[in-house]
């Protein structure tokens, strides 16, 4: 068990959504929540951290890649409950939209695979829920 594990109030946590070359950046999570699951590369705020910076960090730590993040597109709640209904994880989610900089995806904190995916490939992961709706459904890639 973490320290992210049965919290007494919500982490706030962001995601980066960065496209080149009409490819996204995906990565394959290592832990819970989601583990074994594609999703947005990103984590939580630390404190003193504007959403932003908290981004550019993550998804430089999980991927290498470097991004600017810009505004906000999406929020969400994550509310995972074990079997006995207690709150195992809660985090309130705002994915950014971000401009690529540089560098090419390499796995790092809580990631085993980061890679660039084609809209035609996300049929093929295993996604999240919500990396799932967010990409097809407001996002509109690949359809």
């Amino acid at each position: 068990m973490s320290k992210r594990d049965y919290p007494s109030s919500p982490h706030v946590a962001v995601g980066a959504v960065v496209f080149k070359e009409n490819k996204v950046l995906l990565i394959k999570r290592e832990n819970s929540p989601g583990k074994g699951l594609w999703a947005i590369p990103g984590g939580r705020v630390q404190l003193g951290e504007t959403i932003q910076e908290a981004a550019e960090r993550e998804i430089r730590e999980e991927t290498g890649v470097v991004i600017r993040a810009k505004d906000p597109v999406y929020t969400f709640d994550l509310i995972e409950r074990d079997t006995h209904g207690r709150i195992r994880f809660h985090y309130v989610i705002v994915d950014l939209l971000a401009d690529y900089i540089s560098g090419e995806p390499d796995p790092g904190s809580d990631a085993v695979d980061a890679r660039w995916i084609a809209p035609h490939e996300l049929d093929k992961l295993s996604l999240g829920t919500s990396t799932r709706k967010f990409l097809k459904e407001i996002i509109r890639f690949g359809c």
